[in-house]
């Protein structure tokens, strides 16, 4: 069985998440979709999530695409991605901030996951930082 993870902060859920979410689990038999706390997003973004983290969990799993979701780690990001021991972890084409450090960690941690990136879903309409804009 070929498990795919992703992992984000999934706040303000749109069209483009959804194709993300499809994709990946195209990737394999089971799709896992970590969801980032708030203060990760806090201390990575410098802002506080429209929702809060149990409220972007419920969010993601009412897509009803996802086969797990979960929140990440309080400070150790490896510790869900040692727990669901992935086949794949499948990249969204803007997450490059988010993935610095991935290959190298994996390779020390001797974990053997294949990364995918993703291709955008229209961007220049659905992009979390465009919506949160027009909304804000």
């Amino acid at each position: 069985m070929v498990k795919v993870l992703v992992f984000g902060s999934f706040d303000l859920l749109h069209e483009g998440h959804k194709h993300f979410f499809n994709e990946a689990k195209k990737l394999g038999d089971s799709l896992h979709v970590v969801v980032a706390r708030d203060s990760s997003i806090n201390s990575f973004k410098g802002h506080q999530p429209k929702f809060n983290e149990n409220e972007r969990v419920e969010h993601v799993k009412k897509l009803g695409i996802a086969d797990e979701v979960r929140l990440g780690y309080e400070g150790d990001k490896w510790k869900v991605i040692e727990e669901i021991k992935p086949d794949i972890i499948a990249l969204g084409y803007d997450q490059d901030s988010y993935t610095k450090g991935l290959e190298k960690g994996m390779l020390d941690r001797k974990l053997k996951v294949k990364i995918v990136r993703l291709e955008s879903y229209m961007p220049e309409k659905y992009k979390s930082s465009l919506i949160k804009k027009s909304i804000d």
